[in-house]
This record gives C-alpha cells, sequence and structure tokens, in this order.
C-alpha cells in the first residue's frame, strides 16, 4: 500500500474525493508546505501497517511487569529524600493517578514493599529492580522501533544503556513532582493560616493536576526524543507528545467514569478484577502513547521525503 494507490482509491470515491482535495488545500504550518490530507493519510497507513494493538499488548505486559520493580526503586530511594511526608505524598500521587477501585490493590504491595524493606541502594533487590524497571521502557523502544515509519534499529547494548539512562531520568521526574507537591501544600496551608486563601482544597486539586500534566508530557517528550535513532530529530515540545498527554487526560475521567458506572470485572472475576482493569489502562495508554509517536513519525518521514523531492 503506498501513498499514490491510497489517493487514487480516495479519489474515486464520492464525497471522499472532496474531503481529499479540500485536504491538500490546507497547509499546515511549520511542516514545510505539507497539507493536512498527506499527514492524515501517512499517519493511517503507519497505523494500519504498524500493528499498533499488537506492538501496545506487549508494551502493557512489560510495563505492567515494571510497574512494581520501579516503586521498589523510588520507595528504597525515599529514605534519602530529606523531606518530611514524603512517602505518603507519593502515595497520594499513585491514587490519583491509577484508575478506580485499583489502588486498594496496588495498597497492598506497596505496604508489603514498606513494611518490609529490601536492604538499601547496595542491595540484590535494588539492583533487580532497576533492572527490571529497565526492561520496561526497553519494550516502550522496541514497541517504537517496529513502526512501519522506522527504518533505522539501534544495537541490543546501546538500546539498552539509552533505556537504563531514560528509566533513572523518569524516577527522577517523579520524586521532583512528588516533591514539588508537597511544598506547594506546605505553602498553601501557610496562606490558608494567613487568609490570604480560603479553599484550598481547590487549588490543592488543582496545582497537583497541573504538576501530574507537566510531568507526563515531559516524560512523554523524553521517550519520543531517546525512543528511537530517528527521535532526534523530533523536537522536545512535538505534535506527538501533545496529542498523547491530551488524550491521557481524557482516557483517565473516561476510564474512570467506566470503571464507576459501567465496569463490572470484580463482579465477574472477584479481586482478580482490579488487576484487568489496570491491565486494561495501562493496554490504552500503551495504545495512546504509540498514536502519539506514530504522528511524529509520520511528520518527520515526510520531512525528509519532501527534502529528497526538493533536493532532485
Amino acid at each position: 500500500m503506498t501513498t499514490e494507490s491510497v489517493e487514487e482509491r480516495l479519489l474515486k470515491i464520492p464525497v471522499i474525493n472532496l474531503l481529499v482535495k479540500f485536504g491538500k488545500k490546507i497547509k499546515i504550518p511549520g511542516l514545510e508546505g505539507l497539507s493536512l490530507y498527506d499527514v492524515l493519510e501517512m499517519y493511517g497507513i503507519g497505523i494500519i501497517r504498524g500493528a499498533l494493538t499488537t506492538r501496545a499488548g506487549g508494551i502493557a505486559f512489560s510495563f505492567f511487569m515494571a510497574i512494581f520493580p520501579f516503586l521498589l526503586f523510588i520507595l528504597t530511594l525515599i529514605p534519602y529524600i530529606p523531606i518530611p511526608g514524603f512517602q505518603d505524598s507519593l502515595l497520594a500521587l499513585i491514587s490519583e493517578v491509577l484508575p478506580p477501585k485499583t489502588f486498594d490493590a496496588v495498597k497492598t504491595v506497596l505496604n508489603d514493599i514498606i513494611n518490609n524493606q529490601y536492604g538499601g541502594l547496595l542491595s540484590f533487590g535494588f539492583f533487580l529492580s532497576i533492572f527490571l524497571m529497565t526492561n520496561g521502557v526497553n519494550a516502550i523502544f522496541g514497541g517504537f522501533e517496529h513502526s512501519y515509519h522506522i527504518k533505522e534499529m539501534r544495537s541490543v547494548i546501546k538500546a539498552y544503556f539509552i533505556s537504563l539512562a531514560v528509566s533513572l531520568v523518569m524516577a527522577f521526574f517523579l520524586l521532583t513532582t512528588v516533591a514539588l507537591t508537597l511544598f506547594f501544600q506546605i505553602g498553601l496551608q501557610k496562606l490558608t493560616v494567613q487568609g490570604w486563601i480560603e479553599n484550598d482544597f481547590f487549588w490543592l486539586k488543582l496545582g497537583r493536576g497541573a504538576l501530574y500534566i507537566l510531568m507526563v508530557f515531559t516524560i512523554v517528550s523524553m521517550l519520543f526524543h531517546y525512543g528511537t535513532k530517528q527521535g532526534k530529530h523530533t523536537k522536545f515540545i512535538s505534535p506527538g507528545a501533545i496529542l498523547t498527554t491530551l488524550l491521557s487526560i481524557c482516557t483517565f475521567y473516561l476510564f474512570g467514569i467506566y470503571v464507576l458506572k459501567f465496569s463490572r470485572y470484580n463482579e465477574l472475576y472477584g479481586s482478580i478484577g482490579t488487576l484487568l482493569i489496570l491491565m486494561l489502562f495501562i493496554w490504552l495508554n500503551a495504545i495512546i502513547l504509540l498514536l502519539g509517536f506514530e504522528l511524529n513519525a509520520t511528520i518527520n518521514r515526510l520531512k525528509q521525503k519532501n527534502k529528497t523531492l526538493v533536493s532532485s
């Protein structure tokens, strides 16, 4: 399936051919003269030919396996962070990020990790957690490299070391977000005591939401930039990162409504239904992550194609 054959087929369909011609007239600023139709056409081909749901399934499984090692890594670092109440703020952030009814199952594992310390920074469990969470990031990068638009791949060793560096930076961003949330909460309490703010709960929710969105956008942008060799041509603030962040926010609220109003997993499967909800949530976000990456990969490929035509 080529772009020329797709365009020929679409031009033969009534009404659709008018939309194609209209889309070709709309030039997108900053994309070197590319039209809206060019981007949507290549984007659609990449999604269809790129086995999106299969790649998302692989990412979701690896990411699910990496969640608790990642949290073990974070919780091991907490005693070395001289901020009172840091652990409670981390648990509060996790409870807000997860879908409804799933935090109770996760909290059981977290309490086990907290109450049964598995050693410090030099323990086997700590290094094992680094290894497993790196595998999760490496699986995301592997899903990126199997895109229809990606032609160059890294070596296994180089890809793993980049995944290790990115996973450590992700942990740093999470810790920074929790610390900023805690400082923001302390600042609101002082403003409330002085009478400058009456409803500190509203501002706390607003501040936490803004910091969470900033964290998601930063991590997604970093994944897109370092996920593939071609990613270095993608700007840190990219259309794909914006799309993924917006879709993640919408999915979070809509999925929460689905779980509370329509989902019957617990009635069908009992306590294991909570894990199924969490797995479904991760899978949906893996699809959203790939959709954002495919958009960036599409734009980069069209730019390269356009440069080749101009130079020739």
